[in-house]
């Protein structure tokens, strides 16, 4: 089956399904699914990042081991990228795993197709877990999915050899540092989601219309306390500065470590490489402000969270929610941490001596104040790259800054369909 048609059947599924109709999914099969017998053989598939089989397959052996007494387990670990999961299993929904890995995005495609169900331990989820990722979750009143990182978001990594913490305030003066220095300061304009950090706190806003899929977009509102024009200029300003550089994550990482680059806005995933590189000069923080229309705006950030999803078609349904809960618990949040370096969702795991420890995790939550919900459709992406990739190179085609942003406005509020 086409990319078209897998994109095409995921939208059709969100629109011919309400939101209303989520909200009550009965949950009375889960009572009546038969409890499982140490005679039994209970046979489960998961999916997870390839760089999660070691850390899975420990996890998975302290799961049989608890539940031995109840059942005889053959459980199989198959790789599968988070990002890629929502395509892969509507593409072949009879292929799909009993226990999934995936993405905050994905949640209400899942739900409206009705992949996923509100899941057993509702209750426990909600006290257990950050609001945030709870809020990622939840449909109405139900929760559907099990929390398993707060971690997809992005702050300021900056090597404070060169900068005080009363330079990283600013972007503007982070940029004077860099330039007195001969040194570079790294962003990814060509990702959508980093280039949000620009518009989040002006009033300009984007999101999700109520079919799901199409976008309402106003940054090119040309009223308001800040215009988008006002947000572009700024951002070509920045582009302009001999110490800004446009790159993505491998480069960045690079850069550090040749020493090139003394600050960057990234995430924890690269937390190691960058204090392995920087030593005593390893740092992070919230991102700064930037000046926009006369004034000091707060860069914003999207907040993202990987949580497991447990499929409702499973033959092992009530073993496959036990497995997720377990792989989501508290112990195994922090686990995952200290051999992963991914925050932990819930509550008690974000208070481990491994967790308060860490930069990166304390500069993530103090970014996630300033930070919301990914909530976009698709034709916003590729609309953004061109955005980010034209600001970042100066090379306009001619355009006024309001051109730039009617045209960017109409490809994320098209109502056509993906190719």
């Amino acid at each position: 089956m086409s990319k078209k048609i897998i994109k095409g059947l995921a939208m059709s599924m969100v629109l011919a399904t309400s939101l209303t109709a989520c909200n009550t999914v009965s949950t009375n099969n889960q009572n009546n699914i038969k409890q499982e017998n140490n005679d039994e053989v209970v046979s489960l598939r998961v999916w997870g990042a390839k760089e999660d089989q070691e850390l899975l397959a420990q996890l998975v052996e302290r799961f049989k081991e608890q539940y031995q007494d109840e059942a005889t387990f053959e459980i199989t670990l198959e790789i599968e990228d988070e990002t890629n999961c929502k395509y892969s299993i509507l593409e072949d929904v009879n292929s799909a795993p009993d226990v999934f890995t995936f993405i905050d995005d994905q949640v209400m495609t899942f739900a409206a197709a009705g992949i996923i169900e509100p899941v057993m331990y509702q209750e426990e989820i909600t006290a257990n877990n950050l609001e945030g990722s709870v809020q990622s979750v939840t449909i109405g009143e139900k929760v559907y999915a099990y929390p398993l990182t707060a971690d997809n978001g992005y702050f300021m990594y900056y090597n404070k050899n060169y900068f005080s913490e009363e330079d990283v305030k600013s972007l503007e003066r982070m940029l004077e540092v860099a330039e007195q220095n001969n040194k570079k300061i790294a962003m990814d304009w060509s990702s959508g989601w980093y280039l949000y950090t620009f518009f989040g706190n002006t009033g300009l806003t984007l999101g999700l219309n109520d079919d799901y899929v199409t976008n309402y977009c106003t940054w090119n509102a040309a009223d308001g306390e800040i215009k988008g024009t006002d947000v572009v200029e700024a951002m070509r300003r920045i582009a302009s500065s001999k110490a800004f550089v446009n790159i993505g994550d491998d480069d960045f990482v690079k850069g550090v470590e040749d020493g090139s680059i003394i600050a960057g806005v990234n995430g924890i995933w690269n937390a190691m490489e960058i204090e392995a590189a920087w030593k005593d000069g390893y740092a992070a923080t919230k991102l700064p402000t930037y000046s926009v229309a006369g004034k000091q705006v707060q860069m914003s950030s999207y907040a993202g969270y990987k949580m497991f999803g447990v499929n409702s078609y499973s033959e092992n349904r009530e073993w496959a929610e036990k497995l997720a809960h377990y792989l989501s618990s508290e112990q195994s949040q922090i686990e995952r941490f200290k051999q992963r370096g991914q925050g932990p969702s819930n509550i008690s795991a974000t208070k481990a001596p491994e967790v308060n420890e860490s930069i990166a995790m304390t500069a993530l939550i103090k970014q996630s104040e300033f930070s919301s919900l990914q909530r976009v459709g698709e034709l916003y992406w590729d609309a953004a790259t061109e955005l980010g990739l034209m600001l970042a190179s100066g090379n306009v085609n001619g355009l006024s800054n309001q051109q730039i942003l009617d045209q960017t406005v109409k490809q994320i509020t098209s109502s056509k369909t993906i190719e």
